[in-house]
């Protein structure tokens, strides 16, 4: 098998409040990880200057491999690998949601739930994913309890047959209530965090923010660029939220140049991803085309990696078939376990955590395993092999 030697990656992360530089910081700690517990040398380099969207580059060698260019051109024994970066962030529109007041966020929410629901997408869930439905249902459940109970305090001096003067006391108690002790309790859940994450899901979907569609036609332009560069191979990654804004921006670059891909070998890894969670909404008919476009160019190698204990996924669900398009080439499924990965006792402390479970595929391993992401994007092998879990992920 013919080794790379230097790949282009565009990543797409979740919906996390972390910019460009954060997600690289990140990135840096994970491949370290990663090189431990496989044995590998990595260097991650700095942040070009200037560059939009942030790259930078990560090599990475066989122990006891110079990580430099030179290795390259002298032809040091071992193997190496170059890979530039593109963290393809959408920060700027999670600040954006997650900036406005709180019952503007609220509000904001409940009416995205509603939406949602509407458009069929709550049916989809559970048809396709109950477990991705009662995640759905969950932060608005909770906040909905908490209204009611807010909205009981204040009525209570009624209850109990008190004069109308008694909501002075009651009301205030009712806010603090509230504001002091669900708030803070309901940010374990990231429950307002998920407001806004659903309220993406919806402009995603539906594609009729102005705003938002701006900035995914920026974005292609952007990544456009990015592609001019020549590599033995191009790694397309997403991660949760991220596989939808994915599929936006390369399908408008198929929608603009349909042979963009022509020659080139592509993989488009979508990690936990989120798509359907926008596309089965009854107006994303938008998004659907593209998910059809990108399954049907032959040049891409779709690799759609779930997990069984992540419940915010679409587990063992063929994504481009339920995205209306079942005469497509389907996404390869790789199964994954996040127990594999990590030790015992770090798989214990983080397993009744759903969204630290979620964020496994992007962050670094305690042990080797089928997947591994750092490799996947920086290593030496085609990342066509993490397809088959039994493949070896580095050089025997």
């Amino acid at each position: 098998m013919t080794l790379i030697k230097k790949r282009v990656v565009l990543h797409f992360p979740g919906f996390e409040p972390l910019d460009g530089l954060a997600h690289r910081a990140r990135y840096e700690r994970s491949a370290r990880q990663s090189a431990a517990a496989w044995g590998y040398s990595v260097e991650t380099g700095a942040p070009e200057e200037g560059s939009d969207p942030l790259s930078f580059e990560v090599t990475t060698g066989s122990a006891g491999t110079r990580e430099t260019a030179s290795a390259a051109e002298t032809g040091s024994a071992g193997w190496w690998t170059m890979s530039r970066i593109h963290m393809v962030d959408h920060d700027m529109l999670v600040r954006r949601l997650r900036g406005r007041n709180m019952l503007s966020r609220i509000i904001a929410g409940f009416r995205s739930c509603a939406e949602i629901m509407l458009e069929g997408g709550m049916r989809g869930y559970f048809r396709h994913a109950w477990r991705f439905g009662l995640f759905f249902l969950f932060p608005f459940l909770l906040t909905a309890l908490a209204i009611a109970l807010t909205a009981e305090m204040v009525i209570l001096p009624f209850c109990l047959g008190f004069s109308a003067w008694h909501v002075l006391w009651s009301g205030p108690l009712a806010l603090c209530f509230f504001i002091f002790a669900f708030l803070p309790f309901s940010e374990r859940f990231h429950t307002l965090h998920l407001f806004a994450d659903w309220e993406m899901a919806v402009a995603l979907g539906r594609m009729d923010r102005a705003d938002f569609n701006d900035w995914l036609e920026e974005r292609a332009t952007a990544v456009r660029k990015s592609l001019a560069e020549e590599a033995d191979e191009y790694v397309i990654s997403s991660h949760s939220m991220g596989s939808s804004v994915a599929a936006h921006v390369i399908g408008i670059l198929l929608e603009r140049e349909p042979e963009i891909f022509k020659g080139r070998r592509v993989v488009f890894a979508t990690l936990g991803s989120a798509i359907l969670q926008c596309a089965l909404l009854s107006s994303a008919t938008l998004l659907r085309a593209r998910v059809g476009l990108i399954a049907r160019c032959p040049e891409i190698s779709w690799l759609d990696v779930q997990c069984l204990t992540d419940s915010i996924n679409f587990y063992k669900v063929p994504v481009v078939a339920v995205a209306g398009h079942a005469d497509a080439p389907p996404a390869k499924i790789l199964l994954i376990r996040v127990k594999q990965m990590l030790t015992g006792e770090h798989y214990r402390k983080i397993r009744k955590d759903q969204l630290r479970v979620h964020r496994q595929y992007v962050l670094g391993p305690d042990l080797k395993a089928p997947f591994d992401f750092t490799l996947m994007t920086s290593g030496p092998m085609p990342a066509s092999v993490f397809a088959s879990p039994d493949q070896n992920k580095l050089p025997t």
